[in-house]
């Protein structure tokens, strides 16, 4: 079966419908993509998502840790990163253009006339020895 998208539909009051969309404004996306990051983050956590209030957010701020939480890495990981991604970049290609090739062999033998052999073209020369099996 494939993965297949499903449609989500309900009701919110206005005023919450409102304020989900100044969030998808200030986060410049759509009003559909916040909710498919929040079932995202619903799903990627098994339902255990909590809310944090800006002030407790604040206070989280002063021990250090940041929010979202960032981390340095090198840039040799980040070069090797970027490198995978034309690598993969450039084998798509060749699987696209292999899959073309295949469909245009496919077509081929569809439209072309089948190739017939005769039998008496393998027999070979009419002075070689013939044998028979039995």
């Amino acid at each position: 079966m494939g993965n297949k998208n499903k449609t989500i539909s309900f009701r919110v009051n206005e005023d919450a419908f409102e304020t989900l969309r100044d969030i998808a404004e200030e986060r410049d996306i759509s009003l559909s993509a916040v909710f498919r990051d929040y079932v995202d983050t619903l799903v990627a956590h098994d339902g255990q998502v909590r809310v944090i209030p800006e002030a407790e957010l604040d206070s989280m701020g002063d021990s250090g840790e940041s929010f979202p939480p960032k981390i340095e890495v090198p840039k040799s990981f980040v070069r090797e990163h970027e490198r995978l991604e034309l690598e993969a970049e450039h084998l798509r290609e060749q699987l696209e253009e292999h899959k073309r090739y295949v469909n245009y062999l496919r077509e081929q033998l569809e439209d072309g006339d089948e190739e017939v052999i005769q039998l008496e073209d393998l027999d070979g020369e009419p002075d070689e020895p013939s044998f028979r099996l039995g």
